[in-house]
């Protein structure tokens, strides 16, 4: 006998004994009279025992089809509802969400548009994870992620949902103090900060117009593993951060820091929501990725 129940059967057994007709609950089931025999039958070549005695007119219960019965319902009872559930979680936006989101891309950008999105789905839980380090959505178990990179050939499913451009940038008083680099080869003679996290492996590439490629693999005394624990560092004008927008975007803004390197870019980056693969995304993950792309709809992440 095999180790699982005959679930199947004992459903179709469950949905005969309620109908009283073999007829009505190949009917109701969309299967054939015949598929609908076929499965009573092997259940009771399974069990070794008689459930219905059947005549052309008459179909009964036998004592051992009376006994599996009430159980055979109940299981298909179960069945239904665990089914009607799983339904509504996929079509009604309700339930967890288990999001992964850059540290602090989440805590600048993220967190204040939760409290919106909480009014709308008042029914959806957010479990939000900060990290800058790439988290395995599958093996973690993780519904939904950000990423701020070119993304690699993956199997996850991704959506863009901006752009995220990057600055070379560097204080005025470190300018004056160490010069101005006018070529990505400069930076190697520079006092440069790194970041644990970069998907380049700490080499900075840069294009300038007319197709010229560069690449440098720049160092100075500090690494970090979350891009604002440079900004400290680079006010104080003690080196040169290659940045993300919605980090470094406001000192820029204000003066506080100035764009190098301005005939020369880095590979630009997006903002993406990466769900795993597999089947349709639950209503309660839907919604999410609409409400941050309706958010970022502009091109551009907002800062604050």
């Amino acid at each position: 006998m095999s180790k699982l129940p005959d679930f199947e059967a004992l459903a179709i057994f469950a949905k005969v004994v309620e109908l009283r007709s073999f007829a009505a609950a190949a009917a109701e089931l969309s299967l054939s009279k015949a598929t609908v025999s076929k499965a009573v039958s092997r259940l009771e070549e399974r069990l070794g025992a008689r459930l219905f005695n059947r005549t052309s007119r008459r179909l009964a219960l036998t004592d051992a089809g009376q006994k599996l019965s009430e159980r055979a319902a109940r299981l298909l009872a179960d069945g239904e509802a665990a089914e009607s559930e799983a339904l509504a979680q996929s079509t009604t936006p309700r339930g967890l969400v288990r999001f992964a989101v850059p540290m602090s891309f989440g805590i600048k950008t993220v967190a204040p548009l939760l409290p919106e999105f909480m009014e709308a789905y008042p029914e959806v839980a957010i479990d939000l994870h900060l990290s800058d380090a790439t988290v395995d959505l599958i093996g973690e178990g993780f519904d939904a992620g950000l990423r701020i990179a070119r993304l690699p050939d993956s199997s996850l499913i991704a959506r863009r949902l901006c752009g995220m451009p990057r600055y070379t940038v560097a204080a005025p008083s470190y300018l004056k103090r160490y010069g101005r680099p006018t070529h990505p080869m400069h930076l190697a003679e520079h006092k440069c900060f790194g970041y644990a996290y970069l998907s380049t492996q700490g080499v900075w590439h840069y294009t300038n117009a007319s197709g010229e490629q560069a690449s440098v693999r720049p160092a100075g005394q500090l690494r970090v593993n979350n891009g604002e624990a440079v900004m400290p560092a680079l006010l104080a004008g003690l080196g040169i951060a290659d940045l993300p927008d919605f980090i470094v975007g406001d000192a820029i803004a204000r003066g506080e820091v100035e764009v190098i390197l301005k005939g020369w870019k880095q590979p630009e980056g997006a903002v993406h929501l990466v769900t795993p693969p597999g089947g349709p995304r639950p209503a309660r993950v839907e919604v999410l990725a609409d409400f941050l792309a309706s958010h970022f709809a502009k091109g551009r992440a907002p800062r604050k």
